[in-house]
């Protein structure tokens, strides 16, 4: 689908990869990682097209449709969310709106109409739409708002606009970076499934390792100036990068052992006329010896460590009746919950749902409507705002104006130390705050944390522009942190690996669940987080709603005096039929789906490429691409089914 060869790349005298081959092929789904600044962007904006590289090239399969998500592509404000999504497929949204624009003439173009039309049918373009609401309820956009300007949604919103309009365009071949950024993570969970079953090719960036390993069946890794392609998801790649790294190691070693060895019987023996034909043999051999070169990997952790000066008292938060509203939207309802010292409580929730807005609350950055909030004796408070903006807005500040301004008492050293332990090394101290990346920002704000040694921490969404390492290393010493943490993330994995608690917001109010992240899931957040449940829930719901609106239709027809009574009587079977065959095609569709589900399941097993022989991957490939049709062609048949039942209304 995708061929890679002998690519390379550098800026000036960094090489950020070069010799880089190999395929990217349909059905399989690359995550691609490595540490910030490693050229994963770089890589990316090759494969699209946006950067040259300096050799090799990049091929693509014939009529491959490249679906790339921008996050700062061009999307007018004015038009409809949905229609912003429905252009994602070009080809059919322009043929359609030339449609409606031909039907409004008096003598429209007969002919142009069934070249459009035709075109329209055959790229299953009637269902544009109801693919396009589909992708963006799945993403979390309310169905009730779908019909609104793109303009009434924040920019967090917007960017889910613009992944949907990537989804919606039929593509081969999917480049996706950072897609989880400003998702909630029921969104997450919904993009988790839609990628399982994507029939096409998927690079994704992404610095979530949960979402690797769900969604991932090879890695391409940027590291020692190259890009490596390992079979399996993120876990399994971490442990063949190792076994491989340490494999290296040892045979490097070995190498230079036996070099060793053969140079002391060269610098004993060498000078002796009856062992200097050996001498001699054994510096030939040392010449042969090919000693593997172990380089220096990218891959950089910060070393975070946070410290309190002094303990609080055991009672360290009580928020009693909080609420909140911007204008008429209310985020928070009577919000009450207490915390103790000690205590790593992790709140989630649904974007929009009024998390940031507690955490500013209890922090004094924003004042409540009503309710109170009060801290426990001997508290000192760090808090990381998600928008690093809100405190790197000085564009006359550095990193070790910013860091030292915490502890003017200190010595420049020491400041220096924790901003060196941030990975900030020489001049990279004196860059202007408002110039720093992402990444570089978070990593300073976390300096001025660590170096006041408060005893409670407040961090919202911490991980945002954290690579995996750097996001491994926070979790580590968060996990060591004697005192207080309250902390919002959409990082599953991080979510799971600190919280002993989750509070969590809902638009009926508040839920407390007194133990980790996983062990709530399997308690009391299945119909929350698992898509399928509720899938199945609302097909319930559609069914029931659509049996009554037919016994409606049926009464109503047979009540109606201009129709004959053989017309009525065949209403009446049909619409008697229709809904018995709508409900076995349903469940034909959740048998194919759960089949489906098994082999992706077998896909994704670190296993499966090292254990399961080539022909039996092959016979596994083909049984999908069958199932992959018949799911096809029974959505097919049931959503004309659901149309011949709307026409009968």
């Amino acid at each position: 689908m995708i061929n890679v060869c002998e690519l390379s790349k550098q800026y000036g005298p960094q090489v950020l990869f070069s010799g880089v081959t190999f395929q990217l092929n349909p059905r399989e789904r690359y995550g691609l990682v490595g540490a910030n600044g490693s050229g994963k962007s770089t890589f990316l904006k090759i494969l699209i097209g946006d950067e040259q590289s300096d050799g090799g090239e990049v091929s693509f399969g014939k009529k491959l449709r490249l679906g790339v998500l921008r996050q700062d592509q061009f999307a007018a404000d004015s038009e409809k969310i949905v229609h912003v999504a429905m252009s994602g497929d070009h080809e059919v949204y322009a043929a359609l709106e030339e449609v409606d624009r031909l039907a409004e003439e008096e003598s429209p173009d007969a002919e142009r109409i069934g070249d459009l039309t035709e075109t329209i049918a055959h790229n299953d373009g009637y269902t544009l739409e109801s693919r396009a609401r589909e992708i963006l309820v799945g993403l979390g956009i309310p169905a009730k708002q779908l019909d609104e300007p793109l303009s009434t949604l924040s920019g967090g919103f917007k960017l889910r606009v613009l992944l949907a309009q990537v989804l919606v365009g039929r593509p081969d071949a999917l480049l996706l970076d950072e897609p989880t950024n400003h998702l909630d993570i029921l969104s997450i969970r919904w993009l988790e499934q839609f990628l399982k079953n994507f029939a096409g090719c998927a690079v994704v960036i992404s610095h979530d390792r949960r979402f690797l390993d769900s969604i991932t069946t090879r890695i391409l890794d940027v590291d020692y100036k190259t890009i490596i392609d390992y079979a399996g998801n993120y876990t399994k790649f971490i442990e063949s990068k190792e076994l491989a790294h340490s494999q290296k190691e040892a045979q490097a070693a070995k190498a230079e052992r036996i070099i060793a060895e053969k140079r002391a019987f060269v610098d004993r023996f060498g000078a002796k006329a009856t062992k200097a034909k050996q001498a001699q043999s054994r510096l030939k051999q040392i010449e042969k010896i090919e000693v593997v070169e172990v380089g220096a990997s990218t891959r950089r952790a910060p070393l975070f460590k946070f410290e309190q000066t002094r303990a609080t008292g055991k009672d360290v938060l009580k928020v009693d009746g909080l609420c909140k509203s911007y204008g008429t939207n209310s985020v928070l309802k009577d919000v009450k919950f207490e915390i103790k010292r000690g205590e790593c409580v992790g709140v989630i929730g649904a974007n929009g749902i009024g998390k940031s807005t507690l955490l500013k609350i209890i922090t004094d950055n924003i004042e409540t409507d009503t309710g109170t909030h009060e801290w426990g004796v001997n508290s000192s408070i760090g808090y990381f705002a998600q928008d690093h903006h809100e405190v790197l807005n000085d564009p006359k500040l550095t990193p070790l104006d910013f860091v030292w301004s915490a502890v003017p008492q200190e010595t420049t050293s020491l400041v220096r130390g924790h901003l060196g332990r941030m990975l900030f090394s020489g001049d990279d101290v004196n860059k202007k705050v408002t110039s720093l990346s992402g990444g570089e920002a978070a990593r300073v704000i976390f300096a001025k944390i660590s170096i006041q040694r408060p005893n409670i921490l407040i961090l919202d969404e911490p991980t945002n522009h954290l690579d995996i390492e750097a996001i491994d290393a926070l979790a580590d010493s968060l996990k060591a942190f004697e005192g207080t943490v309250i902390f919002v993330s959409h990082d599953r994995w991080f979510v799971s690996k600190l919280a002993d608690r989750i509070i969590e917001l809902k638009p009926e109010g508040l839920h407390d669940f007194q133990g980790g992240y996983d062990e709530y899931l399997a308690r009391d957040g299945a119909d929350h987080l698992d898509q399928k449940s509720v899938a199945l829930q609302a097909k319930s719901e559609k069914n029931s709603r659509k049996a009554k609106e037919e016994k409606a239709r049926v009464v109503t027809q047979q009540a109606d005096p201009e129709i004959s009574y053989e017309e009525r009587k065949r209403i009446a079977n049909r619409l008697k039929a229709l809904p018995k065959k709508r409900d076995i095609l349903l469940a034909q569709i959740e048998k194919l789906e759960t089949k489906k589900e098994e082999i992706q399941a077998r896909y994704a097993d670190p296993a499966f490429y090292t254990s399961t022989p080539d022909d039996e991957q092959r016979k596994i490939s083909r049984r999908a691409s069958t199932l992959e049709e018949q799911l096809s062609s029974a959505i097919s048949e049931w959503e004309q089914v659901e149309t011949e039942l709307a026409e009968m209304a």
